[in-house]
């Protein structure tokens, strides 16, 4: 496990599977097709559990245009800036298992915001970097945050 920092928030637009995680791969198909200008964008994947334990699950890519989501009809969300844990796996879809349990161990850490998300980030065709978000309030209590 290690941590990773993003910098900044990242502004992203989404399609939502109908199911998790059957649905999963259609979305990310729906939105490559939609989008122009793949090789410019990053592309993500958004899960959290709803109030009845459902998974909502997002396949997303950057706005890299102002009024994207409109001009397509696609709903936004925004990736925050701030401290994550995270796994990279190569070659993902050798073991597509491997996400899923990546984030079984992540999501076990005390320091994960419990009003966080799970967040994929794809990196070219193979690999993935799969993160959570941490507490920032257990990051000031643990004096890794030096502001």
């Amino acid at each position: 496990m290690d941590s990773f920092i993003i910098a900044e928030d990242i502004k992203v637009i989404c399609v939502t599977a109908n199911h998790f995680p059957e649905d999963a791969e259609r979305a990310h198909i729906q939105l490559h097709g939609l989008l122009p200008e793949k090789e410019r964008r990053r592309f993500f994947g958004i899960s959290w559990p709803n109030e009845q334990g459902q998974i909502i699950y997002k396949a997303a890519a950057d706005e890299i245009e102002q009024g994207e989501a409109q001009k397509y009809g696609l709903e936004t969300f925004t990736i925050k800036k701030g401290a994550y844990n995270s796994f990279f796996i190569k070659n993902f879809m050798e073991n597509i298992d491997s996400i899923k349990d990546a984030f079984h161990v992540l999501l076990q850490q005390d320091d994960v915001d419990p009003k966080g998300y799970c967040l994929e980030w794809y990196i070219g065709d193979n690999d993935v970097r799969c993160m959570v978000p941490l507490d920032e309030n257990h990051l000031h209590f643990t004096g890794l945050n030096k502001e």
